[in-house]
């Protein structure tokens, strides 16, 4: 498992996106990694546990610490589908995170696209890469919106 492309950890993400797609929830998948191990996965659960920060970060980022024995992961990778939001970039931040390796952008509530780099509550450390799959990511996320909306 180590030594593993982006894009291999990316459509593990994808797979709990979808999982969240069957459920009803908004598809966002996340996997956090530690030397190439996955450590923890989760996708979206604010419907299934009525709680609007049940978001597939925050779920990943608790499993994580909870593996690791401790709350800081600068030795770990996020991977998730779409570019968090202030909560979970907050959140991430906290962590001290290593990476953050996102997929689509969220032009609408995405923390990247509008933080300015002076003001941003990521660790000054962590790294973050963007559009990983990103095509894939967008599409489950436009298909989801559009059987909503039938």
């Amino acid at each position: 498992m180590f030594g593993q492309t982006d894009e291999y950890y990316m459509r593990l993400a994808l797979a709990e996106a979808a999982e969240a797609y069957e459920a009803g929830e908004i598809p966002i998948g996340a996997v956090i990694t530690v030397n190439g191990k996955v450590i923890a996965r989760a996708h979206n659960r604010t419907e299934a546990l009525n709680d609007v920060t049940a978001h597939a970060e925050m779920q990943a980022i608790t499993s994580a610490a909870e593996y690791l024995g401790g709350k800081y992961l600068p030795d770990c990778t996020l991977y998730v589908t779409v570019e968090p939001c202030p909560m979970c970039a907050g959140a991430l931040g906290w962590s001290q995170i290593g990476r953050i390796v996102y997929g689509a952008p969220d032009t609408k509530r995405g923390f990247f696209s509008y933080y300015s780099p002076g003001r941003s509550p990521i660790h000054p450390k962590t790294e973050i890469t963007s559009g990983v799959l990103e095509e894939e990511c967008r599409e489950l996320m436009q298909s989801f919106f559009k059987k909503l909306r039938r």
